[in-house]
């Protein structure tokens, strides 16, 4: 931060020079026995006038008189209801002088002091010849300093955009500008995939890694393939090929999209991604216009749309498909009873089944409740109230339930309903303070395995009993040191074991902590980050403080859109390549994302590296598919397209950049860091590539301006603001020091 400081503390954003006919004026002689008026040099009211003024400059015409705003020359306050006319502006050298103590106060300079300032050369008290003054009294011109008027307002900014695509709809052939995250837009998909989907961090690419090398600006796209349309958008078509499946090239496996070109009279189609000429099936074969485009491409939304989603076949099943199940498991503990969380967690379940939109469709819900030992219910609408099972040989545990553990939520909503009103006084005189988490997470894998879904875990302090049982390890003297990244590894591989089960049977798992002390959350946290699940921190919950945002993180969580056992891939044209994934996810190979659930909230982030040099002529094509299971038990494939410009000017890259996208995969690639680096180097690196992108821009895109000026791209002049904001996170910072 200090680097960043020292950098930014000399400029001002687009402050002007020193205009001429604004000059310092000179001090008084202190022989005098009375204090002399200062004069400031003004224009000439009479006309513009090339006469020098008393510091040696031609004066200006038209020239603002220094000073404090609703002064007028000489130094006398602007008479009453005189405007004041253009920004007030503070130029060092126009500033009012200190003024010069009185001849009788003891701060007064001595007579030969004032003697010695008033003179213009000849012997000092020494012999020495003085040396003569450019003016009598000169002071120093104070250091420039940023005008927190000019600085960038993120909410101008904000406003500024939502002006501009309020009035009208984002086309996607545009192919750049697109609105920011935080813009309310309706998006017209005509080629290109809508930016709530897919966003990159500029849209112009450059040809060559040197000229990205040069900008130092971030290459990558954050992918959020089932995120909402806005009402008014039209909503993803939905294609289905039959038992041949939708249409692929047959080297790269990329599926059919608009910017594939059709050859010999449609009886070929060349890839866009890597060139391979592909004949073209009987029945899918259509006549080309006059410029090379199928007649019937309007009528395909395969060919006309930037986002669409195909019926998989079953070379895409590897287990029979089935509807989503939701097992809440709530921490029953004497912690979680005395804190609240036991009423707290049945009323916000409650709400979120039956509450509001009410869960997605075909969803079936379970419910386990757990301290030393595991208890399963039965649910069947058949019931007057639910069945409690209790399994107390947690070392070996299973699921006492084969019909009733997970049920239709509305045909039972009596039994359920009725279990979670009671279950506060049911636990009310628990004096157990054990919770076995490792436990249910294996009794959920054995209940699930057959048919994937959700596991919800609501859990209050550190499991200590049982599979899975892990150590009090925090010691306050790792905190900001080199070592204190071992804090931030697992302590042991059980969770991450368990959670790579899960991932293979379709199960995630978000994880709920209320925790009142220390509570491993960097190792438990491992169920959620693999399954691409969410992690939700209630630290010492109060359900009067925090009952109402539990409640809402909750509902969000459970009616959002879902979709488990995914799979995605991103593929690129020829020369670029995915180097690295950051997200909630698991990678048995370095091309497929596995995602055991995934969301309309769910991001994946992907950075590029070069394989070659890009055709500059060329659009750059980005695919990314994702294969999941919908909440209702069908397997589709959602697949979304880019074609993005190619550039040889590095104006154009700064030009066209996306700050928000930028700086969303610059903190996840920080947070990645920070498990196997220290957070202070974390923190250096981001102000150092803060600092080297803005150099970048003012070394190659405006060498030509003032040194004094702080030239930030447009682009990119929020990216300081959010810098200082992402070090100031808890995530980043160190310990209660905040920059």
């Amino acid at each position: 931060m200090a680097v960043l400081s020292q950098q930014m503390g000399g400029m001002s954003i687009g402050q002007p020079p020193l205009q001429s006919g604004v000059h310092s004026p000179p001090l008084a002689s202190q022989s005098q026995t009375h204090r002399t008026r200062r004069v400031y040099p003004t224009a000439d009211p009479a006309g513009p006038s090339s006469q020098p003024g008393a510091s040696g400059y031609p004066s200006a015409p038209n020239a603002q008189t220094p000073g404090y705003p609703g002064m007028q020359a000489g130094g006398y306050p602007a008479p009453a209801g005189a405007p004041i006319s253009g920004p007030q502006t503070f130029v060092p050298g126009g500033q009012v002088p200190a003024p010069i103590p009185s001849a009788g106060s003891p701060y007064a300079r001595s007579p030969g002091g004032a003697s010695m300032a008033a003179g213009a050369g000849g012997v000092s008290a020494t012999g020495m010849p003085r040396q003569p003054m450019a003016q009598a009294g000169q002071y120093e011109p104070q250091k420039p300093r940023i005008d927190p008027n000019h600085m960038p307002s993120p909410n101008a900014v904000h406003a500024h955009d939502q002006e501009t695509h309020a009035s009208q709809p984002y086309s996607t052939a545009l192919k750049t500008n697109v609105p920011l995250a935080c813009t309310k837009f309706t998006a017209i998909d005509e080629g290109n995939s809508n930016p709530r989907s897919v966003r990159l961090t500029m849209y112009n690419i450059p040809h060559t890694e040197e000229l990205l090398k040069a900008s130092h600006l971030p290459l990558g796209m954050v992918v959020q393939p089932l995120a909402d349309l806005d009402p008014a958008e039209e909503p993803v078509k939905l294609i289905d090929f039959g038992e041949e499946g939708p249409i692929r090239c047959l080297r790269c496996k990329t599926y059919i999209n608009p910017h594939m070109s059709f050859i010999n009279g449609g009886k070929s189609f060349v890839c866009n991604m890597c060139s391979h000429e592909n004949p073209v099936a009987d029945d899918y074969f259509c006549n080309l216009d006059m410029v090379g485009r199928r007649l019937d491409r309007d009528v395909r939304p395969e060919l006309s749309k930037g986002t669409v989603e195909f019926v998989a076949t079953k070379d895409f099943i590897t287990r029979e498909p089935a509807p989503t199940s939701f097992v809440f498991a709530i921490d029953v503990t004497w912690g979680a009873v005395q804190s609240g969380l036991v009423a707290q967690a049945a009323a916000a379940i409650k709400d979120a089944i039956y509450g509001g939109m009410g869960l997605p469709p075909g969803t079936k819900v379970g419910i386990i409740t757990f301290d030393r030992s595991a208890h399963f219910y039965s649910l069947l609408p058949s019931l007057e109230q639910a069945q409690m099972m209790v399994v107390p040989d947690i070392q070996d545990v299973f699921v006492p339930i084969n019909d009733g553990f997970v049920v239709d939520p509305y045909e039972s909503q009596s039994v359920i309903e009725g279990l979670l009103d009671a279950m506060p006084s049911m636990f009310a005189k628990n004096r157990t303070a054990e919770p076995v988490l490792g436990a249910v997470v294996q009794a959920t894998h054995d209940a699930l395995r057959s048919r994937g879904g959700k596991l919800f875990v609501f859990q209050s302090a550190l499991p200590t009993f049982g599979p899975g049982s892990l150590k009090q390890r925090d010691d306050p003297k790792l905190h900001n040191t080199d070592k204190e990244r071992t804090l931030f590894e697992p302590q042991d591989s059980f969770y991450h074991d368990w959670a790579v089960k899960l991932v293979e049977e379709g199960i995630c798992c978000s994880v709920y902590m209320f925790p009142s002390t220390y509570v491993d959350a960097a190792t438990l946290s491992q169920l959620s980050t693999v399954t691409g699940g969410e992690l939700h921190m209630y630290p010492r919950f109060d359900g009067s403080r925090d009952g109402k945002r539990f409640a809402a993180d909750l509902r969000a969580d459970a009616q959002r859109t879902y979709g488990g056992s995914g799979v995605l891939r991103i593929r690129t044209s020829d020369g670029l390549r995915v180097e690295e994934h950051y997200g909630n996810m698991y990678m048995r190979n370095h091309v497929d994302v596995e995602l055991a659930g995934i969301t309309s909230d769910s991001a994946i982030g992907a950075v590029f590296q070069y394989d070659g040099k890009l055709d500059e002529k060329q659009d750059v094509y980005f695919q990314i598919a994702l294969l999941y299971t919908t909440s209702d038990g069908q397997r589709r494939i959602r697949v979304h397209n880019l074609a993005i410009p190619c550039t040889t000017l590095i104006g154009n890259m700064f030009r066209h950049s996306e700050v928000d996208t930028s700086m969303n995969l610059i903190s996840k690639m920080a947070i990645a860091e920070a498990c196997t680096a220290p957070l202070k180097g974390v923190r250096e690196k981001l102000i150092d590539r803060c600092v080297q992108i803005l150099t970048a821009y003012r070394r190659n895109c405006a060498s030509g301006s003032s040194p004094g000026q702080l030239i930030l791209p447009e682009q990119y002049k929020l990216s300081p603001l959010y810098t200082l904001a992402l070090l100031k996170s808890p995530a980043i910072r160190g310990g209660a020091d905040v920059p």
